[in-house]
């Protein structure tokens, strides 16, 4: 199956510069213990370096409310800290499930050789279906996370530019307002702090890319899976042999165990993600309600814009999670489909009852959770939206009665 093996490769291979800036391995050799240090050391540095960030906007608005300021800052940072701490959960349990990583990435290539007889006009035509969606969402996110840095890096230093032009004073600004303990708006530091929050901005957005660009591509490649299963069942029986029985009995069991590999990939990914997920879930609805709030209740054009490709990027971030999973749950449960509209009514009644065991095995979904407590689908999504939107309708009430 060598151009699907070229696809989920090339695919792959997307992600090597994000892993390589944030110290993620894709396929640990654990023979090159220098190279396992290596990683190790840049993402023990961009975590300390980042997580610096995070405590500094924590202080920062622990001193907002014990001051009793406007809700507006307070929850200025908010949103940044709280998808900081979204991205280092998502990239420290990369790192605890590496070995799972590379299991997973092992058995999908194995799927490639099971599946190496197959008609290849039909793996070509569903490859360049998923390929093309999986390179719509990936090329999307991308322009929105590129955006979303620009908007944080230049966004201070055009205000900067306006309010010198108008008043011929320099008054210097941060992407985010941090505590340190010293002062961070002195010209002697005000360079270097800038730099460390653009690279802290960075950071955080190369490990959600990182970890969720290996969800979707693994997803989008079971998804295919799938597919070729299916198209498979249906032409069992429509594919006569001469010696029908034994080719019926030889093809049911090899599709059966192509079915069981499927399975097992989705119950690795499971064990990858399905923590991470929940703290996805809980922190999303937070994000999306403390941004929309921002971008309702700041009156700066520019914060506001900003804060907009934010709530943009965190909307689209937790519905492909949600998407993705979805398409892994329908593309298992079309497997009872194809078993149905296949001739089983034609074949020896020992096949039809294995194959009635492949259809009752099928309509239980392969599935993720969020750690069990909800299925990863976009049933969970408008979930996630109906509580970000009560929680900011709450928070709106809160702020027109202080405003009033």
């Amino acid at each position: 199956m060598a151009s699907e093996t070229r696809f989920f490769d090339k695919s792959l291979k997307r992600l090597k510069f994000i892993f390589l800036c944030t110290g993620l391995n894709l396929e640990r050799n654990k023979s090159d213990k220098w190279h396992t240090i290596k990683k190790r050391s840049v993402y023990i540095f961009n975590f300390i370096w980042l997580n610096s960030d995070i405590i500094g906007a924590v202080f920062w608005i622990t001193d907002k409310v014990k001051n009793g300021k406007d809700m507006t800052e307070i929850t200025y940072l908010a949103p940044c800290a709280t998808l900081s701490l979204v991205a280092t959960l998502k990239s420290l349990y990369l790192i605890i499930y590496e070995d799972y990583v590379g299991q997973l990435i092992k058995q999908l290539r194995e799927l490639d050789e099971n599946a190496s007889d197959m008609d290849t006009v039909i793996k070509i035509k569903t490859e360049k279906e998923e390929r093309r969606f999986l390179n719509l969402v990936i090329n999307l996110l991308n322009i929105l996370n590129i955006g979303m840095v620009v908007n944080f890096t230049f966004s201070p230093l055009i205000l900067i530019a306006i309010k010198y032009i108008r008043t011929r004073e320099l008054e210097l600004m941060l992407p985010f307002l941090d505590v340190y303990p010293f002062d961070p708006l002195d010209i002697r530091y005000w360079p270097l702090i800038y730099m460390k929050q653009i690279w802290s901005e960075c950071i955080v957005l190369l490990e959600i890319c990182g970890a969720d660009y290996l969800y979707y591509i693994c997803c989008t490649y079971i998804r295919i899976q799938f597919r070729l299963l299916r198209h498979e069942l249906v032409q069992l029986i429509a594919d006569r042999q001469p010696n029908q029985n034994v080719y019926l009995r030889n093809g049911l069991i090899k599709l059966i165990k192509w079915h069981q590999s499927l399975i097992k990939a989705v119950n690795t990914l499971e064990i990858i993600y399905s923590r991470s997920t929940l703290f996805n879930f809980v922190l999303s609805s937070v994000i999306i309600c403390l941004t929309g709030f921002n971008v309702t209740a700041i009156n700066n054009v520019a914060f506001a814009v900003t804060f907009l490709t934010f709530l943009s990027m965190s909307l689209l971030q937790i519905f492909f999670l949600c998407l993705f999973g979805d398409m892994i749950m329908s593309s298992s449960q079309e497997v009872s489909d194809a078993v149905y509209n296949s001739l089983w009514y034609a074949a020896d009644w020992r096949v039809g009852k294995d194959l009635l065991l492949v259809q009752i095995r099928a309509q239980k979904p392969c599935k993720l959770t969020a750690f069990g407590f909800a299925d990863v689908n976009l049933r969970a999504f408008t979930r996630i939206i109906s509580t970000a939107w009560s929680y900011f309708a709450l928070l709106k009430t809160m702020y027109n009665t202080n405003q009033d």
